[in-house]
């Protein structure tokens, strides 16, 4: 028994509640080491430790002792156990100990996407010569459904010789079911039963293997295997493939049933494996809500860790859009990903008896309907008939008319559809409460969802006349739509966590993205549709390894950086990209850069790097104190005079603020930009689109570079010259170095606080 744990119980405080918690906790390795010489590695060192407290609880009795989960050595050096108040105490007033964070709860956040992405077989980024290299994929999330032929090896050799993971025993799942494509499956739930009890294994598998087709069609959006003559019931036919469909998969398991579903404490310890494991880029689809400071942020204090090893994270920036201030994992160094539509649609065009005619968006596959009787609310049965519930619905004012229904009470919008049919409907109108983002829907009788904007005039026209009437048609999948458009439910900057770093990133394919699913999970097909920035984020994921096949010494910074500066902000028709939210142009606070472009982020002409070490005097810059540095690089300390500003990152784009107040008020940022662009002697000028109330001037405009991997600075100053008028406080523009082929954009976004 150490000293050192007798000071700390002596000080500890001598009533307890008996409420136990989760907290990960941050140790100086380097005091362990000291404290605990006997011990035989990190997790000798907690056990002994959170032992040696124990015995010294004269509470033992109402105290139930401390319980390990997991002991971290990579991605963090410290660990994760349920402890009592009187224990975190003891804990606190030790010599080595950093920090505690709470265990959180995180929440889950494609056969024509490549094309979209214009990926072609045996061209470019799919040539041949670029996809046999190895890229290692680890997806944390559900787990995986290992029979899916997204998930086939035909064609692969052995793991490459660096890989140390491993395939995981588990309920219904054996290291036979990995092979040369999956090579590595693993599951994390100590922190999930620590907060709610055992897995419930007849709703899950207490292994790898998914329930939930979330995990599965992430992983294979990111790397799956070309599969022919993919489709759901025959729509969307085609051949699907992931981003980088060559590449290996390692799965990490770490959500589990709702509402509980993933703990940081469990994707903490996924992160620290798959650094271990020799993963390449790891895709996390999951987030705890609105960015909190990176102190305090687990997740991106673990990633930091990768980041100095190397590794690509991407992240989805969350479903919680259109409202400001959403965006989640927001740490500088992972890439954060926005979710939009592709230019595949499934329409459904309702017509009325008045004439007006609406496009919705439907996956049934059968005949139309031609004109019936519409009914909504009282026509359509008794209380609660409006949303279409289980004894709601009158069978003798339904049968044989199209029925409107409105979401809520509890049930799924496909299940509205089985008791309209039920109750002898001929066919329903799915109304959406607010925004306008259409998701496919598998209907299995005939049915269509429309917009909010669409529904509120489909009730008016109810209203207006006695009887009403309505057509449904059926038009199966269509190409070419307007595309991309932001998605309403993308989630939206500016960011909390640092307002002066723009985020998200950029957006991806996320809207009715058509992948593998379990064989299992309802609806019960090989390939089905999802929405989400959790669609996105695989997607950028896959692209990240196409790019680290084809430039293996780009620093994840760089690859971010080919992605950011390269991505397109016009549509399909020319446009500037809108906003399913609100019909107009979006903004950097919504897609961020723009949209990916992984053909031109090959060839990016110039790089925006960031070394790990960067990162750190960028913490510095937010006024972090030693003890929340420790938490990211316990061996680096803030240098005592520091000029550098937030803003000051090496980061491809634009965040600034002004108070409302400002005139002739100049803020400057200063950048430097790295020449990879061929031929390597060129000469870059300058392009900027001002936001509105602020003139921008950049020294030097000219960049002339005469040799490739040449580094050149510049500057550039925002001035606020009026206050801005925007009901919103925010302004933006652009700042574009332009040579040749090659333009590398950065979004500029101004606020007025």
């Amino acid at each position: 028994m150490t000293s050192l744990v007798l000071v700390a119980f002596m000080a500890t405080i001598s009533v307890a509640s008996l409420d136990s918690r989760t907290y990960i906790v941050h140790m100086d390795e380097s005091k362990m080491k000291t404290s605990f010489p006997s011990a035989a590695n990190s997790k000798g060192m907690f056990e002994e430790m959170l032992d040696s407290i124990s015995q010294l609880s004269t509470d033992s009795e109402a105290t139930p002792p401390p319980r390990l989960l997991y002991a971290y050595d990579t991605a963090i050096f410290g660990f994760a156990a349920k402890l009592s108040p009187m224990h975190l105490e003891s804990i606190r007033n030790m010599d080595a100990f950093v920090a505690a964070i709470p265990d959180r709860l995180m929440r889950l956040h494609t056969t024509h996407s490549y094309q979209f992405l214009s990926l072609e077989q045996g061209r470019g980024l799919w040539h041949a010569s670029n996809l046999k290299s190895d890229v290692i994929i680890g997806v944390m999330d559900t787990g995986i459904w290992p029979e899916h032929p997204s998930f086939q090896d035909h064609g692969f050799g052995p793991a490459p010789a660096r890989w140390k993971g491993t395939c995981e025993s588990g309920t219904s799942f054996s290291p036979l079911n990995c092979n040369r494509k999956l090579i590595g499956a693993r599951y994390f739930f100590k922190g999930y039963e620590a907060l709610t009890g055992k897995v419930n294994e007849t709703a899950n598998f207490k292994s790898p293997r998914a329930t939930n087709g979330h995990g599965t069609h992430c992983a294979s959006t990111a790397g799956g295997n070309l599969v022919q003559n993919a489709s759901f019931h025959g729509l969307a036919s085609g051949v699907a493939a992931g981003m980088r469909y060559t590449s290996r998969i390692a799965v990490y398991k770490v959500c589990w049933e709702e509402p509980h579903g993933c703990q940081s404490s469990d994707v903490v310890a996924a992160i620290d494996q798959a650094i271990k494991d020799g993963v390449d880029v790891v895709s996390i689809s999951i987030g705890g809500g609105p960015a909190s400071p990176y102190s305090e942020d687990i997740i991106s204090q673990a990633a930091f860790r990768g980041i100095q090893r190397g590794i690509f994270f991407s992240f989805s920036a969350g479903n919680d859009g259109p409202r400001i201030n959403t965006v989640d994992n927001t740490a500088p160094w992972i890439m954060t990903v926005a979710a939009s539509y592709i230019d595949r649609s499934f329409p459904a065009i309702v017509k009325l008896g008045n004439g007006q005619i609406f496009e919705g968006i439907s996956l049934y596959s059968g005949k139309s309907l031609k004109e019936l009787p519409i009914v909504y609310g009282p026509t359509a049965g008794k209380k609660f008939a409006q949303y279409c519930i289980p004894g709601s619905l009158n069978p003798e004012l339904v049968k044989g008319k199209v029925v409107v229904c409105e979401p809520g009470k509890g049930y799924r919008k496909y299940q509205k559809t089985e008791q309209v049919k039920l109750e002898g409907g001929a066919g329903t109108v799915i109304l959406l409460s607010e925004g306008e983002d259409l998701f496919a829907i598998p209907y299995m009788s005939p049915a269509a969802s429309v917009g909010h904007m669409a529904g509120k005039a489909i009730l008016r026209y109810l209203k207006s006349t006695k009887s009403p009437i309505a057509s449904l048609t059926f038009k199966g999948t269509a190409y070419r739509k307007r595309a991309p458009i932001m998605a309403a439910f993308s989630s939206r900057g500016p960011n909390l966590a640092d307002p002066e770093l723009l985020k998200p990133d950029l957006t991806a394919p996320g809207v009715n993205i058509l992948a593998a699913w379990t064989g299992i999970t309802s609806p019960r097909v090989l390939f089905n549709f999802d929405s989400g920035t959790s669609m996105a984020c695989p997607h950028v994921s896959g692209l990240a390894a196409l790019l680290l096949s084809r430039h293996k010494e780009w620093s994840p910074a760089a690859v971010k950086s080919a992605m950011m500066t390269t991505a397109y902000n016009l549509d399909n028709r020319g446009s500037p990209i809108k906003d399913v939210s609100h019909g107009g142009p979006t903004t950097p606070f919504a897609i961020g850069s723009g949209h990916v472009d992984i053909q031109k982020a090959s060839d990016p002409g110039l790089l925006y790097d960031i070394h790990p070490h960067e990162y750190l005097h960028y913490l510095c810059s937010l006024k972090y104190s030693s003890s929340q540095i420790a938490l990211f690089d316990p061996n680096f300390k803030c240098p005592k005079r520091t000029t550098m500003q937030p803003g000051d990152l090496n980061y491809p784009s634009f965040a600034v603020r002004f108070k409302s107040d400002a005139h002739n008020v100049t803020i400057t940022y200063r950048r430097t930009v790295i020449n990879v662009g061929n031929p390597p002697v060129g000469t870059y000028k300058v392009q900027i689109q001002e936001p509105k109330g602020i003139s921008v001037r950049v020294k030097p405009s000219i960049l002339s570079f005469k040799m490739h991997g040449q580094k050149l600075r510049y500057k550039v100053s925002f001035t606020a010259i009026r206050q801005i008028i925007e009901s919103d406080n925010s302004s933006f523009g652009s700042l574009t170095w332009v040579f040749g082929k090659y333009t590398v954009r950065s979004p500029i976004a101004v606020t007025w606080i």
